[in-house]
């Protein structure tokens, strides 16, 4: 797999363990930022707000570093880091997962946790789709009339799509491209009187 490339899920996916009465109902999410996963957290908590716990892990991007594991009262590292495991074992990133408990009445003990929200979490992934995408980096692209032939012919020879075109006096498009060829595409840009190119985001 090159370094531009990377697993995540196609679409959301549900799984479920059961134990001594307690349910763990677990959610599985393909993600983008941090806003997402906010508003997707908010809809669990109130179409769940009866449940016990609603416990989450979810990991961004290509680096180790963009994560958080969440145990939402469980005892420390019962919760959230079991299913942050589930989701590096899987070698997967850009997902969000979260589990909701409801108590059976019976504790399960610190093992007994972290063996539930694993499975559950294992479940979820077992009933996704795991798909391999492309880290894409969007640039908008700002320059004058004079430089169109010279703009296009390396969209051209990149084969690339241009997105939001304004073609005036002063034009400008926005462009999404493989991470891994972006480098040399800016560059080439760049070496072109009058174009402004700006990096926005990674994806």
């Amino acid at each position: 797999m090159n370094e531009d490339e990377y697993y995540t899920i196609e679409e959301p996916a549900e799984g479920i363990y059961k134990e001594k009465g307690s349910r763990f109902l677990s959610f599985a999410y393909p993600v983008f930022s941090q806003d997402e996963i906010k508003d997707i957290l908010g809809q669990i908590e109130k179409k769940y707000h009866d449940a016990r716990h609603r416990c989450y892990a979810w990991k961004l991007g290509m680096t180790e570093d963009n994560f958080r594991a969440n145990d939402d009262g469980e005892p420390s590292g019962t919760a959230g880091r079991p299913i942050y495991g589930q989701i590096l074992s899987n070698n997967l990133t850009n997902v969000l997962v979260v589990v909701v408990r409801y108590f059976g009445g019976i504790k399960l003990g610190t093992g007994g946790l972290i063996v539930a929200y694993k499975t559950a979490t294992a479940d979820a992934f077992a009933n996704a789709s795991i798909v391999m995408r492309k880290v894409m980096d969007t640039y908008d692209v700002r320059f004058s009339y004079a430089a169109m032939n010279d703009v296009m012919k390396v969209m051209k020879d990149a084969n690339l799509t241009m997105q939001n075109q304004q073609f005036d006096l002063s034009c400008s498009f926005r462009v999404a491209m493989r991470q891994g060829m972006s480098e040399s595409v800016v560059e080439r840009l760049q070496s072109i009187e009058s174009v402004e190119v700006e990096y926005i985001s990674s994806i």
